[in-house]
């Protein structure tokens, strides 16, 4: 007998825009090569992310021109909500519910600002009741699909018979600069994409055996002094990235004890996971996730092809990854993992 939320369905969306790697790295030495003298020394990052594709919201045209705070908050809103749109839209479809069904959303993103909040905007948009529970989350970057998701259960625990849903979006490739040539603007033109993914979420009322992945726990833990390992620099041009080439290191040294005081909080060590659900924060991360987290590897191959496919697409990319693990039949229990700015590391149990 469980009162565990249950994961009803999990849907995902992209943007028109789909470029090539090697089409980026053309565009990135048409921009830096000029005017950063260590362009060729970095250019190898464009191979060695692990990235193949990835999606954008504008035309790669775009990229090529400068953009004040007020050109990108419009295609913010606008590129976010029909992701969002489509998105929540599969998911509904796919659960056989209509909007008026919904009675809570939550919504994370990072990459973009609206008020009112891009869950109230699609309120009339889609249909949802003018009663729907809301909850917009910003701030938690990468780690907003793990801990967001962990919200939505939360809710939804709450609210046992309700339906809630989980929304995300992330248009990073917005704060893309090609005025700033700088070592870390190539690197995140080199890694960041832009995609959105929905949840639908609801706890059985009397415990009994509801179908779907169980949402079992979740816990979120911020190392100190790491304040300024990721972020956003909040300037005249609008977000301007900050993150650290530590951040690898960090996860091998220090990581591995909150992962296992998480798990043994659930009785459980890491060899009692069926698998992970790891955000695809780019090869290095990847790499040391697998070295962190073994012998529990299981499903680092979706993450891997997240990444290859779609590239980094901050907190949406883990539901890339959790979408893909339940399409391929995965089951037993699986520790969602993704790391945001605080530093912070958001972990959800789920039981697929």
């Amino acid at each position: 007998m469980s009162l565990d939320p249950r994961l009803l369905v999990v849907a995902t969306a992209l943007p028109p825009h789909r470029f090539e790697q090697e089409e980026t790295l053309a565009v990135a030495r048409t921009v830096f090569a000029h005017r950063l003298r260590d362009f060729d020394r970095l250019a190898p990052v464009f191979a060695n992310t692990g990235i193949r594709s990835r999606h954008a919201a504008c035309p790669l045209s775009w990229y090529l021109e400068p953009h004040g705070w007020g050109e990108r908050a419009a295609v913010f809103e606008r590129v976010a909500l029909d992701l969002l749109e489509e998105a929540a839209g599969k998911a509904l479809d796919a659960a056989g519910l209509r909007p008026a069904d919904v009675d809570a959303i939550v919504c994370a993103t990072t990459t973009g600002i609206a008020t009112p909040s891009l869950e109230a905007l699609l309120l009339d948009r889609m249909g949802f009741r003018p009663d729907t529970v809301r909850l917009p989350v910003f701030g938690l970057g990468c780690a907003g699909g793990a801990l967001g998701l962990a919200r939505a259960g939360m809710m939804a625990r709450a609210m046992p018979g309700r339906i809630v849903l989980f929304l995300v979006v992330e248009l990073c490739t917005l704060s893309h600069r090609p005025e700033e040539a700088s070592p870390t603007n190539v690197v995140a033109s080199a890694l960041f994409a832009d995609g959105a993914a929905a949840a639908l979420l609801r706890a059985p009322t009397d415990g009994g055996d509801a179908p779907g992945p169980r949402v079992i726990d979740s816990a979120e833990h911020t190392w100190p002094g790491t304040r300024r390992i990721m972020g956003w620099r909040i300037e005249d041009e609008g977000f301007g990235v900050v993150f650290s080439q530590d951040i690898p290191r960090l996860i091998r040294e220090r990581l591995a004890p909150v992962v296992d005081g998480f798990l043994t909080g659930r009785s459980m060590t890491r060899a009692d996971l069926s698998g992970v659900i790891c955000h695809t924060g780019g090869a290095k991360v990847l790499q040391a996730l697998t070295e962190v987290l073994a012998p529990a590897t299981a499903g680092m191959d979706d993450s891997w092809a997240v990444l290859g496919e779609c590239g980094n697409m901050s907190a949406a990319s883990v539901m890339f990854v959790l979408d893909r693990r339940m399409r391929s039949g995965a089951t037993g229990p699986h520790l969602m993992l993704a790391l945001g700015p605080g530093f912070t590391a958001g972990l959800t149990l789920l039981d697929l």
